[in-house]
């Protein structure tokens, strides 16, 4: 019998190579969310802390297309806001709240927001999506609401309030906005947004059809520890990065 390799979550020895890797996930992410159409024009961002300047983030250029995102290409901003390498602005946006996010959750290495289709227009209820599939349990009793829309967010006081919306959970919805999730890895938080988006879409789906059946709380909690855990979230995130690199490589020069 072959011996089996399950996947798992690498260790570094140094970090420079941590470095690289997680800003090869995060342009991959960026690729990712390209290919499922979460581009709003400008708007979105995801970043990832870096593993030694712990108070700095790395982050998508402003006004670059996430289809075209390279690892050279992102930015790394200081904790006032000063891009510190790169060649490009960054999005204030994403420094007044991705900051402020990052500092409030030290457990957390990267955060991601765009202006996904369905999720804005969920977050148009100013709701908590309901336990209706196995698949969104990963966020049951894990997401929260900022209820409280003040258009574009350019202050970093603003960014204060998203992050105590969200408090110790993986995501918030941002009413009349758009979501936002963090994880532990690059990974996750961009898997923790593919997949609350596409419970977004199927909540708004189920509840246009007719009236949805819940999963009751037991099982709801019971599954969300399941298909909610950190480590789940990073591997659901390896297919689409294998596939991603290899239908785009030129995202890792």
């Amino acid at each position: 019998m072959p011996e089996l390799q399950f996947r798992t979550p690498p260790t570094f020895d140094n970090v420079e190579d941590e470095r690289l890797h997680r800003k090869q996930r995060l342009a991959a992410g960026f690729r990712l969310f390209s290919r499922f159409g979460f581009d709003e024009g400008v708007a979105g961002h995801i970043t990832a802390r870096d593993p030694e300047l712990t108070d700095h983030f790395w982050v998508n250029p402003f006004a670059m297309h996430f289809g075209h995102i390279r690892v050279s290409d992102l930015l790394l901003v200081n904790d006032h806001g000063e891009v510190v390498e790169g060649k490009h602005p960054v999005n204030t946006a994403a420094f007044a709240i991705h900051s402020q996010v990052h500092a409030a959750r030290p457990d957390c290495v990267s955060a991601a927001h765009s202006h996904s289709v369905y999720g804005k227009t969920w977050s148009a209820f100013g709701r908590k999506l309901d336990p209706l599939t196995q698949d969104v349990c990963a966020f049951y009793n894990d997401h929260e609401v900022f209820d409280d829309y003040t258009g574009v967010v350019l202050d970093t006081e603003e960014g204060k309030r998203i992050a105590h919306a969200l408090g110790d959970a993986k995501a918030v919805i941002l009413r009349n906005h758009g979501l936002l999730t963090v994880g532990q890895t690059v990974d996750a938080a961009v898997w923790w947004f593919i997949t609350m988006e596409r419970s977004c879409q199927v909540q708004l789906l189920a509840e246009a059809a007719g009236k949805p059946v819940l999963i009751d709380e037991e099982q709801a909690t019971v599954t969300g520890g399941q298909v909610g855990h950190p480590l789940s979230g990073w591997l659901s995130f390896q297919p689409l990065y294998d596939r991603i690199v290899r239908e785009q490589p030129d995202l890792l020069d």
